[in-house]
């Protein structure tokens, strides 16, 4: 199947990493939010983050003007009447979803997939909002989204082997990411692992075991983390992995995914991690340590 043009929901983060992610392989990307503020906004961090490349010398002003030209912005769903695939990104609310779906299942012609790139909600719960479950599924990118070359593919329980076929296709040949097939449990793989590990770090920050810095340096340094722990959850957003631990507390029932009491408190004083500009560490407008 040839894919032309592709739908993100969700002009967030996750949002404006897949919608440069696609651009970026010369796809046309149709990006929706429900207001143009939002949407002006996530160009303005769009430009940032192409220019951050352009720093590096990893693209050219042409290129960034070539991606920044496939992403178009909307703020209806309709304007995917014409998408070949339609990946939802919007935050962890399952109402919200529910919506999103119902409405993209009148909008989308049959034939089109409808992905989702939630971390912890079920995909089975999102395609019962359907007619034909059958073409939902899951799409979990994992930020960064340009720089991990992995995708989890979540299989719903109607998902279609069509469906997950034509998927595949897409991730491996056309985005050129792998794909690890996962069935539908919450959290999926990564999701479930990386915060189980976060709320330990947590622990280990609240009984005063280690600094915040120097538990992250002993897992970059000693394990090649990209990141530590704690400057995970902040670049995740700590509202968002208080979000995971408690689905999957609820979902499992076992103490181990109870968020760590410095996470709620951490959250209810606003500190959000990089999309405040204060977590565990401090960060500027770009989203760089300071």
């Amino acid at each position: 199947m040839a894919w032309n043009k592709i739908g993100v929901v969700g002009a967030g983060t996750m949002g404006q990493g897949i919608a440069e992610m696609l651009a970026g392989k010369g796809l046309e990307v149709v990006l929706v939010e429900r207001t143009k503020e939002k949407l002006d906004l996530a160009l303005e961090q769009l430009e940032i983050s192409l220019d951050k490349q352009m720093e590096k010398w990893a693209i050219t002003p042409v290129e960034k003007k070539l991606i920044l030209s496939r992403i178009h912005k909307e703020t209806s769903l309709e304007s995917f009447a014409d998408c070949d695939l339609v990946i939802e990104t919007i935050s962890e609310d399952l109402d919200l979803k529910k919506e999103v779906f119902r409405v993209l299942d009148e909008v989308c012609p049959p034939n089109v997939v409808l992905a989702s790139n939630t971390s912890t909600l079920s995909l089975t719960e999102l395609a019962a909002e359907t007619k034909q479950p059958e073409r939902v599924i899951g799409l979990h990118f994992l930020y960064p989204v340009s720089k991990i070359h992995m995708v989890e593919i979540i299989r719903g329980l109607r998902t279609s082997e069509d469906t997950f076929a034509q998927t595949k296709q897409f991730v491996e040949d056309t985005i050129q990411k792998r794909g690890i097939q996962v069935y539908e449990s919450p959290g999926f793989v990564t999701t479930r692992l990386i915060c189980v590990l976060i709320n330990e770090a947590l622990h280990v920050l609240s009984e005063r075991v280690a600094e915040a810095a120097d538990i992250d340096s002993a897992m970059r340094i000693g394990y090649d983390f990209h990141y530590g722990p704690l400057e995970m959850c902040d670049r995740f957003g700590l509202d968002s992995v208080l979000a995971a631990m408690e689905r999957m507390f609820r979902e499992f029932g076992d103490v181990k995914y109870r968020p760590a009491v410095i996470l709620k408190q951490m959250v209810r004083a606003g500190h959000l991690g990089m999309k405040t500009g204060q977590g565990f560490f401090r960060y500027d407008k770009d989203g760089d340590r300071i």
